[in-house]
């Protein structure tokens, strides 16, 4: 019998402006229960559904959004279709206030044709929002973001940067694992994705351990909780998270930020440079490359260039803005040839 989540780990009686550098730089996930339960958003969500919709729209200028949307027997899920060479869903520009209204008029159907409005910057979407429901990170330059819909499935994936993500209205279970479940959770493609970040392919309501026998093991690495509005979750950066929106109306509300300097690039660039370069080298030529990039990458410390004067160590020197710019101008050289 496959094993099933342990419990996230859970702290209470914290404020939006309680968050440490302590929570927000840690490489565990943690709950944070009630954290933003004085949100007027949250307030109006537990009062009623529609209550909860009013609220959004006292905050409506009109934008419109992208939204996906799915037929009632995906069963909320976001997903390839059967041949993957597309998705189970289509994708629209629609008004906020039409697609608020849609997820009214359909709150009663259960199941419902899925609508869900991803990851739209908050201050675009609802100006004047976060006056009375934001969190205090310290400074850091984050990227707020609302996710609004109905009964959804978000296949589990990972973020390049840290997150702390609100409920805002509904409720919604994450199942979360550690970077090094990769292998066991069966990633689809990663440039052919329903959203941008390449997923597991396993069905979480229906694992096929036939199909991916390995995901038995991820599943004894998991970790999970189910929260209500007000509640918070930190996931920190590269952690896998499946996402779902349990009520027939949700918000999201998430912050992203990098704990890196803007001038660097994402990783995902090296990693199809890779393909391009390395995959399909001959067996010891990647193992000697692998070495290069332990040495120079993964394993890099002050000792990596001691030996070369400072003014002669080039790209082997710390990173800067200027150096940045130089580095990504001679690559773009290179890559148009």
């Amino acid at each position: 019998m496959p094993a099933s989540p342990e419990p996230l780990r859970e702290i209470a009686g914290l404020g939006p402006t309680d968050l440490t550098d302590q929570i927000l730089t840690a490489t565990e996930p943690l709950v944070l229960r009630g954290l933003a339960s004085g949100w007027p958003m949250v307030r109006a969500a537990l009062a009623s559904d529609r209550a909860g919709l009013d609220y959004l729209r006292q905050h409506d200028q009109g934008v419109t959004v992208g939204a996906m949307l799915g037929g009632a027997d995906a069963g909320g899920r976001f997903f390839y279709n059967e041949a993957m060479d597309g998705f189970n869903f289509q994708r629209v520009h629609a008004r906020l206030d039409g697609v608020l209204a849609e997820i009214e008029n359909k709150l009663a159907l259960d199941p419902a044709p899925t609508i869900y409005v991803g990851s739209t910057t908050v201050d675009t979407c609802l100006p004047g929002f976060r006056q009375h429901n934001d969190l205090d990170l310290g400074g850091r330059d984050a990227l707020a973001s609302i996710w609004i819909g109905n009964r959804t499935r978000i296949a589990a994936h990972y973020d390049l940067p840290d997150n702390v993500a609100v409920v805002a209205a509904g409720r919604r279970r994450f199942t979360l694992f550690p970077p090094e479940q990769l292998t066991n959770l069966y990633v689809g493609p990663v440039d052919f994705t329903p959203a941008g970040q390449a997923i597991s392919l396993v069905d979480f309501h229906q694992p096929d351990f036939g199909q991916y026998p390995k995901f038995a093991e991820a599943l004894r690495h998991a970790r999970s909780a189910e929260l209500e509005p007000g509640d918070a979750i930190f996931i920190p950066s590269m952690w896998w998270h499946h996402i779902e929106a349990l009520s027939p109306f949700n918000v999201l509300v998430n912050y992203w930020w990098r704990q890196s300097p803007d001038y660097m690039d994402t990783p995902t660039n090296a990693l199809m440079a890779a393909f391009l370069t390395l995959r399909d080298l001959p067996p010891a030529q990647r193992q000697a490359w692998q070495e290069i990039f332990r040495h120079y990458v993964f394993e890099a410390d002050t000792e990596t260039a001691a030996h070369i004067p400072p003014q002669a160590r080039g790209v082997l020197s710390p990173l800067s803005a200027d150096g940045a710019r130089a580095l990504r101008a001679h690559l773009l050289k290179k890559l148009n040839r």
